[in-house]
């Protein structure tokens, strides 16, 4: 069985390593995107499991990664979760409105990360 493959995009160094190391350690192929512009460009060149996704960066946000994911024909199959420290109600609604499988407010317990990664892992892997 190939291993699941996750993308991690955020733009804060110490969320990015974090997250990279639980999720390489949990046996996922994980890749990274420092910014919307990265995350762009590695969504188009190759398919991923499950999308990490922080909303608020400098260039492209997280909102318009996610409708680009939804937008693309060969990425359906793909969950989007976003990891964000907007919690507003209206900021949660916008995120699902985008096409995102999953919110998770920050700070998030990384247990309860990982069981969701999990879950939609499942749910995307065939068979």
């Amino acid at each position: 069985m190939k291993q699941p493959r996750i993308l991690i995009v955020d733009d804060e160094p110490n969320i990015v390593m974090s997250l990279e190391f639980l999720m390489r350690k949990n046996g996922y192929h994980v890749s990274i995107a420092r910014n919307g512009t990265e995350a762009l460009e590695a969504i188009n060149k190759a398919p991923f499991n499950v999308i990490l996704l922080d909303i608020m960066m400098p260039d492209v946000d997280g909102y318009q990664v996610c409708r680009h994911v939804r937008a693309h024909p060969e990425r359906q199959e793909t969950k989007v979760v976003f990891l964000s420290a907007k919690s507003k109600e209206a900021d949660v609604q916008k995120g699902y409105e985008a096409g995102a499988d999953l919110y998770i407010p920050k700070p998030f317990s990384t247990r309860q990360l990982v069981s969701k990664v999990q879950e939609l892992v499942a749910a995307t892997a065939p068979g």
